[in-house]
């Protein structure tokens, strides 16, 4: 991984966090502990802050940025898959981001809401809480069910467990 300041600005990385080998951090970013980034995710915080909460998961090579002005904010147990890219969005706690997906400027993404894999989600969309929105542009399907918070529930532990096992084997490698 690759962790670099921008400006006078560094990274503020909780120590629990998992950051995977070929991903980078620049800039004024911050994210909290117990959180992952995982291989060949980008996070720039070279325009404006990034701010990353708790238990959140950046999956495989996605790409976190920002327009002037426009902070990029990840609140706690906020999932983003594989390829998604994140733009001066604020995506709030327990949301799962699809893969593929693209959350633009000024774009808010309700609590534990899911957004669809490839969905387009255009600036200043607001998708609300517990609901699952898809398509280009986004549009919201139906609320969620308990079903889906259990799910949205075991794939948070899930990558929280994979990273922190990840964060030892990579330890031991060191050693």
């Amino acid at each position: 991984m690759t962790i670099l300041p921008y400006m006078g600005k560094h990274p503020i990385i909780h120590n629990s966090v998992f950051l995977a080998k070929g991903s980078l951090v620049s800039g004024d970013v911050k994210i909290g502990k117990e959180s992952s980034i995982w291989y060949n995710t980008v996070i720039r915080g070279d325009i404006a802050p990034t701010v990353i909460g708790e238990r959140t998961s950046i999956q495989d090579n996605s790409t976190l940025h920002q327009s002037p002005g426009n902070p990029l904010i990840l609140e706690d147990e906020v999932t983003v898959g594989h390829n998604a890219i994140l733009h001066s969005c604020t995506i709030r706690k327990g949301a799962m981001i699809g893969m593929g997906a693209i959350i633009l400027d000024g774009a808010e993404i309700g609590e534990e809401a899911i957004i669809g894999a490839g969905t387009l989600v255009p600036p200043g969309k607001k998708i609300p809480p517990r609901c699952l929105a898809l398509g280009s542009p986004a549009k919201v399907i139906r609320e969620l069910e308990e079903k889906d918070f259990a799910e949205l529930k075991r794939i948070r532990q899930s990558y929280v467990e994979k990273g922190q096992y990840y964060k030892q084997v990579e330890k031991e490698e060191c050693e």
